[in-house]
């Protein structure tokens, strides 16, 4: 078994902002929905390694909204310097990057952030050696 993806919720309307953050901020790439769930609204977003996908986040439309204050995708990058890396684009972007609990999780280092929704995002890394 595989984690296929993550969805977070996005108001009615909110695709432009989503494609701001999920896209231009973390850098995914967005995907076409399949004609079947189009006509919902949202969109997707995927990370690849070469051709692999190997994250996929999907921004849904719910109504009424409410975001995600604790529940969370994680994405994890190969290194500390490319933490730092987009840590520093996404708060560039004017998205809230808290870098509190950076030391708090044995093994990595990592930064959280809100899109701009208010739905918390982690980022994680290995730590700096």
């Amino acid at each position: 078994m595989r984690l296929h993806h993550v969805q977070v919720s996005i108001p009615k309307g909110g695709e432009d902002q989503a494609r701001r953050f999920y896209g231009e901020a973390l850098g995914l790439t967005e995907v076409d929905k399949p004609p079947s769930l189009a006509g919902r609204g949202g969109c997707w977003f995927r990370a690849f390694d070469g051709d692999a996908v190997v994250a996929e986040i999907h921004a849904g439309v719910d109504s009424p909204f409410v975001p995600a204050k604790k529940a969370h995708p994680a994405l994890l990058l190969e290194s500390a310097k490319e933490l730092e890396e987009l840590g520093a684009r996404i708060s560039t972007g004017g998205f809230e990057v808290s870098w509190t609990d950076r030391y708090t999780f044995e093994g990595y280092e990592r930064f959280h952030c809100k899109d701009p929704f208010g739905n918390r995002v982690e980022i994680l890394s290995p730590p700096a050696g």
